[in-house]
């Protein structure tokens, strides 16, 4: 256990808008503490620890922690050097992705606590389960200042009673053994019978009450109860994999066995073309091999403790990308899914409770079978009306995202219920844009109340029991409480695109002002390489062939399948013809482009990307700025050579 009272170096690092402020910090001035002080906002953990960094799991992390900022002013070795006690930022930081490198690297810089004006979910709790401290207490800043003893209870008092704990005992690893001989235990949970929305439903069903007897159960949770939460089906990929395998042998032995392992999946879906686009610099930094590396180590590991693999296709590319494949071959309705990423939260277009987690979470879920959670509180989007024409799921989520209740950070760590008659009509793969992109906002999932749609769409691809799919659907009471409920007229929403450097910055395509030439057009990744995708693709570039239309040498064009499934699907529907017709090149799966690490990112700085993916922070897929859109609006773009929507390019559609 943690002492009662900590005390802290006064040497703290601002991470200030000014970059040359900051090098100065880094340099070894100590700035006096100003509360006007202009501090980065929106501080991704791809800045934190850009996706090469991830190479990496151990304390060589350190070396490189932060060498992503913006602005290219921290280079490697220079936290570790300066080795500040505290770390401090403007709102919202460690956004992004799930991966735990990130505070593990300012831990191994030797920082001991995280002050920010707001802190997102997944990253908060990483830092929580490796001893980590954060707050979001701006006045701590100058009682540190001044050498004051810091009372535990300034790190706890806004956290639920299990994270609390966790950080009392300077981890998830102590706490856990301690759960597990009995020494700590989570409060009971009393909340009397009441209405429920979907994802208080589902956690009330699969809340562990005694782990040794493994109960399950409770009749009722409200927002705010802390609960462990067994995971019907736990997942990692290559990037994560090894890092948790480490902390799982460290924490419970080397001989430790992962608990039910048939439920237990890990993906070789992240670095398979990696080797196409590292530069010569990280090759002779010896990145490549370390990457190499930790796929040979996930294999290692899966063999080992008799997990399922899906690994690295014969023709080239992945088998599928992770979150595909969870939708097309393992989650089911009403299940809780835990994986090593963020967008594990597009699994909730089936119904289900599905989330990222970091890799200490994960090497914890593999020996106890379980997840914490604090029931989170539910935003609910009625969506309403009819799509007009060239308009699509994307447009629907970028409109979501740009909505002043997320771009001010109200959305953090809030589950979106998406509902409403208008979902009903959408294919499931546009209703999995719409979960995928909900942890954009800082959220802490997304999920679509399943229907028969979902039933006869897992009973047409697995041969599951229809009944037996129907009795696992969870709907929310009549009377459920929500944190706020929007309502959407779909028949209002236009073409959208989100400006550089964060999704919540989108704006209508028709006020994108000026021509904006591109020099990469990708139409890939989780979100973009499904199959309606492919739909949307062809259904342009078919157009665009027909008006003796191809995309121009100026531009760089490419179309990535989600899954060899998807794959074989554009090659029945024959657009892969048209895909290679009008010069785009079609690559097997892979998260590629998404996370630098593939055909598609930018190498130059003054590279401008036009992309369906999900994400487009600083650094997170080159250097490049890129903007993000729907599938109908990346072709019509790779087309045109600048961003255009396809009715632009092409006039309007007929019937």
């Amino acid at each position: 256990m943690r002492e009662d009272r900590l005390t802290f170096r006064p040497r703290i690092l601002y991470l200030t808008e000014d970059p040359a402020l900051l090098r100065r910090q880094l340099d070894g001035e100590q700035l006096p503490w100003d509360p006007d002080l202009p501090l980065l906002d929106s501080i991704s953990t791809d800045e934190l620890t850009p996706g090469w960094v991830c190479y990496y799991y151990d304390e060589k992390l350190g070396e490189y922690c932060l060498v992503g900022l913006r602005g290219g002013v921290v280079r490697r070795h220079d936290i570790a050097r300066a080795r500040p006690d505290v770390i401090v930022s403007g709102r919202s930081k460690g956004c992004g992705s799930s991966r735990e490198t990130a505070p593990f690297a300012e831990k191994c810089a030797g920082v001991r606590l995280v002050i920010a004006r707001s802190i997102e979910k997944i990253y908060g709790q990483n830092c929580h389960n490796i001893g980590l401290l954060t707050s979001t207490d701006m006045g701590l800043v100058g009682r540190i200042e001044r050498g004051e003893p810091i009372a535990i209870e300034e790190f706890t008092r806004d956290l639920d009673p299990i994270s609390a704990d966790i950080v009392r005992y300077g981890g998830l690893f102590e706490y856990s053994k301690a759960r597990l001989e009995g020494r700590a235990s989570a409060p009971p949970i009393q909340t009397p019978a009441r209405p429920m929305n979907v994802v208080e439903k589902i956690l009330a069903r699969h809340a562990v009450t005694d782990l040794q007897n493994d109960a399950r159960g409770l009749p009722a949770v409200r927002p705010g109860d802390a609960l462990f939460a067994r995971a019907d089906v736990r997942f990692s990929h290559e990037y994560v994999t090894p890092m948790a395998e480490a902390l799982f042998r460290q924490a419970f032995g080397p001989d430790a066995r992962v608990a039910e392992p048939s439920s237990v999946f890990t993906f070789r879906d992240h670095l398979t073309f990696l080797e196409k686009v590292m530069s010569e610099e990280h090759r002779q930094m010896g990145l490549l091999e370390a990457a190499k590396g930790l796929a040979d180590t996930q294999e290692e590991f899966a063999r080992t403790q008799g997990l399922k693999l899906y690994g690295e296709a014969a023709a080239g590319g992945s088998e599928a990308i992770c979150h595909n494949a969870v939708i097309e071959d393992l989650a089911e309705p009403g299940q809780v899914v835990a994986g090593t990423d963020s967008h594990t939260c597009m699994a909730g277009v089936l119904g289900c409770f599905a989330f990222g987690v970091g890799s200490t979470d994960m090497a914890n879920a593999w020996f106890t079978r379980d997840v914490r959670v604090r029931v989170p509180e539910t935003v609910r989007f009625a969506l309403h009306g009819r799509l007009g024409d060239d308009v699509c799921a994307k447009d629907v989520i970028l409109h979501i995202l740009s909505r002043p209740f997320f771009k001010e950070g109200k959305g953090i760590g809030k589950v979106l219920e998406i509902g409403g008659e208008a979902i009903r009509a959408m294919p499931l793969d546009e209703r999995a844009t719409l979960t995928n992109m909900a942890v954009e906002a800082g959220g802490f999932t997304g999920i679509v109340v399943a229907d028969d749609l979902v039933v006869e769409q897992l009973v047409r691809s697995r041969g599951l029991d229809p009944v037996r799919l129907r009795s696992q659907i969870v709907r929310p009471d009549p009377d459920a409480e929500y944190f706020a409920t929007f309502e959407i007229d779909l028949g209002r929403i236009v073409p959208m695109v989100a400006l550089p450097g964060d999704p919540r910055n989108g704006v209508p395509l028709s006020e994108l002002g000026g021509d904006v030439a591109i020099d990469i057009a990708y139409g890939g990744s989780c979100t973009g390489g499904k199959m309606a995708d492919m739909d949307m693709y062809s259904r342009v570039f078919a157009r665009a062939l027909q008006k003796g239309l191809k995309v121009p040498p100026s531009v760089q064009c490419i179309v990535q399948f989600g899954s060899q499934k998807i794959r074989r699907y554009a090659e029945s529907k024959g657009y892969v013809e048209i895909f290679e017709g009008v010069g785009a090149q079609v690559i097997d799966p892979s998260c590629g482009a998404c996370i630098k690490a593939g055909p598609g990112a930018s190498s130059r700085a003054e590279q401008i990307t036009v992309s369906a993916q999900n994400r487009n922070f600083p650094g997170r897929s080159g250097p490049g700025r890129v903007f993000l859109a729907s599938p109908l609006v990346v072709a019509a773009s790779a087309i045109a050579g600048r961003i255009v929507s396809p009715e632009t390019l092409l006039g309007r559609a007929g019937p």
